[in-house]
């Protein structure tokens, strides 16, 4: 190793140690001269001292006792241990200073040490355990014994130093070793508790469960697997036998074996002796504290349930200690039964529901696609005539039969939806029932003139005409069965609706009996408990080929049981049909205003303009060219937003009523009545305003209705209830002669 040679603070250091301090100027420059070939005595001597130092077999550090902690010497040994070849090396490596030797982590420690040791000594003396980092990164463990001097030329320490790593790792050793077997014995001694612990608690937690299952359980036994005994803790007039009255342990498998031969029910022994034996209680209760069986015995030749719970109440490790108790559960058992049918019979009518969807579902695809097919048909064979008008003509009317039978369809699957629904909802509006029945009488004449059928009706034994009800709903209802009975009736024959009055009641109610009747096909006996299920169709009715859908019937008797009333079938084959409706309805004494015929209600409103909103170029091009085609005076718009800027900038009384669609961009139907009914201009915000919608649900209508708007109608249009609707809203807007809404 190369190591500098002594220079002249060095010896000034050691000559000051030496206490030669009389002419040290003198000496120091003399010791600089003479580090060649002639050297004083005492210079000779610091040198000689120097080189005992460096040959030290530990380490060895001289700095200084200031805020600087300058290094002034460190020896060979102490090099080689931060791994420096001089101190020049050295002092790099440690920028010069005690502080750069120490581990920074250890210095702030090493140095209140050294202060607080220093101070309570009077011998200056210091021992201190410190890391240093090497030169290649290690860490290294070093003891520090140290001294404070006073020295002519200021205050030093002086330390030896020796590598304390070994040591200190063997330390670590020990220490963790003895706190090893520490930490084992408070194991064993917790072990040792905990067992105690385990002992007692056992004890406690099978007195719990006894006190528990003394609750509820007439017979209750404590036994041990292990052991193979068996002790009771109490006993029912059943189990005490095998005791001889007395509380005496028994061998378990014994007493297992006799209970089931003398108790159990021959059927359920081979169960309850399996589950009972020492094997499977252990593996039962190897996952689960406990666990049931229900089981039958015999008393006296009479049946009674019986259940045995089982309770382990030692080791979770070792299944061995177990409580038994025993109790009646005949009224459990017959709960269990009766649920047991209740689920039964709920899944019969699930699969009944599912047979019914089914049926539902094939009989819809084809009463679609029949028609369907036919629109496809006759538009093929239209497409080979083209040059043939009378074909195309014959072909057109076949297409418009077909359409309207699909649409049929398609209403009827949605009003029966709707009268299905939970939703669905009975008005209370004063109405005519003699005008109710004319409605249906002048919507159904073309169908009873085509087959040549005298369609009548008769109210004249009314007492009250005028009733609150609902009355689309109740035109509705005797619609379906006035279409059935017209429908079913051959040419020729008859159709007849009857209104009487059968009672009067307290506060102006009546009981009123409606009956629809027919001298057509009739219905079998087999069949007319199934009439109202839906695409229900008995086989005389296909077989004489008229087409339905066999959902008229079950969307009357929803709209009647909604109503809160009844309808009956009675009828025979070949003689014709009866369906009675009974309703109870509020009476009252305003007639209804006469009924408008079409020609009257074009006359009124012809010249009209209207506001038409709608979307679909096609829908707008076929509703605007409909009503020009009637005398109205039309103007467009092709969304929400549009038709209210429309209102905003005209007239009073310039638009006599809003035809609006629902969906549409921008702004749909009900925001745009929202924002027409909000118009600080009176005139404006009053102007009516009619739904023409896809959306067809009593809940659409009444989204409708709640939006501000005067009624509903769902698409596609009839031309003769628009109208209707159009007249029956203006004339409630007072518009009827063209007055301003």
């Amino acid at each position: 190793m190369k190591y500098d040679k002594p220079d002249h603070s060095l010896i000034k250091y050691i000559l000051a140690l030496l206490n030669i301090p009389s002419n040290a100027d003198a000496s120091c420059q003399q010791a600089a001269a003479a580090l060649g070939h002639q050297r004083p005595y005492y210079i000779q001597m610091a040198c000689s001292l120097i080189r005992f130092m460096d040959e030290m077999p530990g380490g060895f550090l001289i700095y200084q006792a200031d805020d600087d902690e300058e290094i002034i010497y460190a020896n060979k040994a102490l090099l080689r241990m931060c791994q420096c070849h001089t101190l020049s090396e050295f002092r790099k490596f440690t920028g010069n200073s005690f502080k750069g030797f120490v581990y920074h982590k250890d210095l702030d420690k090493v140095e209140e040490s050294i202060r607080q040791q220093i101070s309570e000594s009077r011998y200056d003396l210091d021992y201190v355990e410190y890391r240093l980092k090497r030169k290649d990164g290690e860490i290294l463990w070093i003891e520090d014994y140290g001294h404070f001097a006073h020295s002519p030329i200021g205050d030093i320490f002086y330390a030896f130093i020796s590598d304390a790593t070994e040591k200190k790792l063997s330390q670590q050793a020990q220490l963790q070793e003895q706190q090893q077997k520490e930490q084992h014995l408070r194991n064993l001694i917790d072990e040792i508790d905990r067992e105690r612990k385990d002992i007692s608690q056992e004890h406690l937690r099978r007195l719990e469960v006894i006190e528990g299952l003394s609750v509820n359980y007439e017979s209750i036994l404590y036994a041990d697997l292990d052991s193979d005994k068996i002790l009771p803790y109490r006993l029912s007039s059943r189990t005490i036998v095998q005791f001889e009255k007395t509380f005496k342990p028994k061998k378990f498998s014994w007493y297992i074996q006799d209970y089931i031969k003398t108790w159990v029910h021959p059927e359920d022994r081979a169960y309850v002796e399996n589950l009972t034996s020492a094997v499977c209680i252990r593996e039962r209760l190897a996952s689960q504290k406990t666990y049931y069986l229900n089981y039958r015995v015999l008393k006296n030749t009479k049946l009674q349930y019986l259940q045995l719970r089982i309770v382990n109440v030692g080791s979770k490790d070792r299944i061995s200690q177990i409580v038994m108790g025993y109790r009646r559960v005949d009224d459990e058992v017959q709960r269990e039964m009766e649920q047991k049918e209740l689920l039964e019979d709920a899944l019969k009518n699930a699969n009944l529901a599912i047979t019914a969807k089914n049926t539902f579902l094939s009989n819809m695809s084809h009463d679609i696609r029949t028609p369907l097919n036919a629109i496809f048909g006759f538009t093929a064979l239209a497409g080979r005539h083209l040059n043939d008008p009378d074909a195309i003509s014959y072909y057109l009317d076949k297409i418009n039969d077909s359409s309207r039978q699909l649409l049929d369809l398609i209403d009827k699957v949605l009003e029966l939806a709707w009268s299905d629904a939970d939703d669905f909802r009975i008005a209370d509006t004063e109405c005519c029932l003699p005008d109710i029945m004319q409605n249906v009488k002048r919507a159904l004449k073309a169908q009873a003139d085509e087959k040549q059928i005298s369609f009548t009706s008769d109210f004249s034994s009314l007492t009250h005409c005028d009733i609150y009800s609902d009355p689309d709903k109740l035109e509705k209802l005797l619609l379906y069965l006035a279409h059935n009975a017209i429908k079913y009736t051959q040419n020729g024959g008859w159709v007849k609706i009857t209104a009487s009055e059968l009672k009067n009641l307290p506060n102006d109610y009546a009981i009123y009996q409606i009956v629809v009747e027919d001298n057509g096909i009739g219905i079998s006996k087999e069949f007319i408990s199934r009439i109202y299920k839906p695409f229900e169709r008995e086989k005389n009715t296909t077989f004489s080929g008229v087409l339905g859908t066999g959902l008229g019937l079950t969307i009357a008797k929803n709209i009647t049981e909604a109503m809160g009333g009844t309808i009956e079938a009675q009828s025979t084959l070949g003689v014709g049909s009866r369906f009675t409706v009974t309703l109870r309805l509020r009476t009252h004494n305003h007639p209804s205003a006469d009924s408008m015929s079409m020609d009257d209600i074009l006359t009124r409103l012809s010249g009209q303009k209207i506001l038409l909103v709608e979307d679909n170029e096609i829908n707008l091009e076929i509703e605007t060219a409909l009503l020009e085609g009637m005398g109205f005076q039309v103007d467009t718009a092709v969304d929400g937003q549009i038709a209210v800027e429309i209102m905003e900038k005209s007239n009073p009384g310039e638009y006599a009523l809003i035809l609006m669609d629902i969906q549409m961009p921008v702004m749909n139907g009900h925001q745009a009545a929202r924002a027409i009914r909000s118009f600080k201009n009176e005139a404006l915000s009053r102007v009516p305003i009619i739904a023409l919608s896809a959306d067809a649900f009593e809940s659409d209508r009444r989204k409708s209705i709640e939006s501000g708007m005067d009624a509903h109608l769902p698409k596609p249009i009839d031309v003769p209830v628009l109208l209707e609707t159009m007249a029956k809203t203006l004339q409630a807007h007072s518009c009827l002669y063209g007055s301003p809404a």
